[in-house]
């Protein structure tokens, strides 16, 4: 009910820390937790990607991470495709698996008649003990890998030839006005179809082909899917001559022909994508703001906390000493309840019994018979008891019961007197 003062009245208090290391441990402590739940937020984004592997994000020789910063540098604004929610997208996919037993149904489900070229796998790779995060070319793929790119719909076989480098690619009739590609040293070409489960299998039509009716880019089927079977007209390796890699953006233009602003890489299918998060949209716009508004407004809270004005006052009693006071609450619970109009008979036998106490009545008489005693009591002109206790015992409001009490009072009074 009170606030107690241990130890001594004016012993000096010892306090164990300054006011400004306790400001200090408790801002590091606040920022640290802030950073780790930003953190926390956009790890899936901060990956690098610089695993060698054959994806845009890579920065090794058969990564794609240069025609992505090229497309980007020459305004074509090439995006790096983290989330799904992003595939179905107007603008062409460029998606680069890393295998062909990889499941391309998730990508290809959100394309349905939008632009998509698949690269084919090509090298194999290990990594590069003297350098973390380099690869070395331990060599070309068996063949059944990237030839099994569709199955078992459909089998794309595959053949390797060598060209010197100086070879050079021939577009079709289909490919009016494409690009003049020099094909690597080392070709990979599409060199027919395979029925697997379907028995009719969509239409292969050739659009860049070698001098041997090679097929390095086709168009499968109806719809704007397109097959790169050479993942070098693409690769940071294949790009690094200028001529190659403005004939990359030229064919990159020309299969995103349908107005579209720009070029997507996808690499949810090199494990790197990632879905939004509650805690990552609390740091992204729109959100951002709220985030920010209720930072501000813990940070008042916090404030007005600590900055107390004056010395720390005891707390006041719930309940004051005194018999005034405890008649007080109790008329206040009472009259809160709506019970005061029923008091009125309470009051009457109150002083009911104190009149036999005070004018020695007979001990025997009860009720009615004590009542008439009382009223033999009064004076000529005077109220009699029993008018008195049914004018109490009647009483509707407060005001009534109010004046029936002093009416009471008074008569005790007078007698007594």
């Amino acid at each position: 009910m009170s606030d107690l003062v241990l130890g001594r009245r004016g012993a000096p208090r010892a306090d164990p820390f300054r006011a400004l290391t306790v400001a200090l441990i408790l801002l590091i402590g606040i920022f640290g937790f802030v950073g780790m739940l930003v953190m926390g937020a956009f790890a899936p984004d901060l990956r690098s990607g610089h695993n060698g592997g054959g994806h845009a994000l890579s920065n090794s020789a058969i990564g794609f991470s240069g025609i992505v910063q090229l497309a980007t540098a020459t305004g074509r604004n090439g995006q790096v495709i983290r989330n799904e929610h992003q595939l179905d997208s107007e603008d062409l996919l460029v998606v680069t698996p890393d295998h062909g037993w990889d499941d391309l149904g998730p990508v290809l489900g959100n394309r349905n008649a939008k632009p998509t070229l698949v690269v084919f796998p090509k090298w194999e790779t290990v990594a590069d003990k003297d350098h973390e995060g380099w690869v070395k070319v331990a060599g070309l793929l068996m063949p059944f890998d990237p030839d099994h790119m569709f199955s078992p719909s459909v089998v794309f076989p595959v053949g390797r030839r060598r060209t010197g480098g100086q070879v050079m690619l021939q577009p079709t009739p289909d490919f009016s006005g494409g690009p003049a590609f020099r094909a690597p040293r080392v070709l990979q070409v599409i060199t027919g179809v395979k029925p697997g489960e379907n028995k009719k299998p969509p239409k292969l039509t050739p659009l860049l082909t070698d001098r041997h009716g090679g097929i390095v880019l086709a168009k499968y089927g109806d719809q704007p899917l397109y097959l790169l079977a050479d993942p070098d007209l693409l690769s940071n390796a294949g790009i690094r001559d200028p001529r190659q890699a403005a004939a990359a953006l030229a064919m990159l233009d020309w299969l995103n022909s349908t107005g579209a602003t720009s070029i997507g890489f996808d690499v949810t299918m090199n494990g790197f994508g990632h879905s939004q998060s509650p805690l990552k949209l609390a740091f992204t716009p729109p959100f951002l703001a709220m985030t920010l508004t209720l930072a501000v407004v813990l940070a008042l809270v916090g404030w007005h906390a600590l900055g107390r004005f004056g010395p720390i006052r005891p707390r006041a009693r719930a309940i004051a000493f005194g018999k005034a006071v405890l008649v007080e609450n109790s008329a206040k619970l009472i009259r809160r309840a709506g019970r005061e109009t029923d008091l009125g008979g309470r009051y009457v036998q109150v002083i009911r019994e104190r009149a036999v106490a005070t004018f020695g009545v007979p001990a025997r008489l009860k009720d009615a018979a004590l009542d008439a005693y009382l009223d033999k009591l009064s004076g000529r002109g005077a109220m009699r008891f029993s008018e008195l206790a049914r004018a109490a015992e009647a009483t509707r409001d407060r005001a009534s019961l109010v004046a029936a009490a002093q009416a009471l009072h008074h008569w005790q009074k007078e007698k007594k007197g």
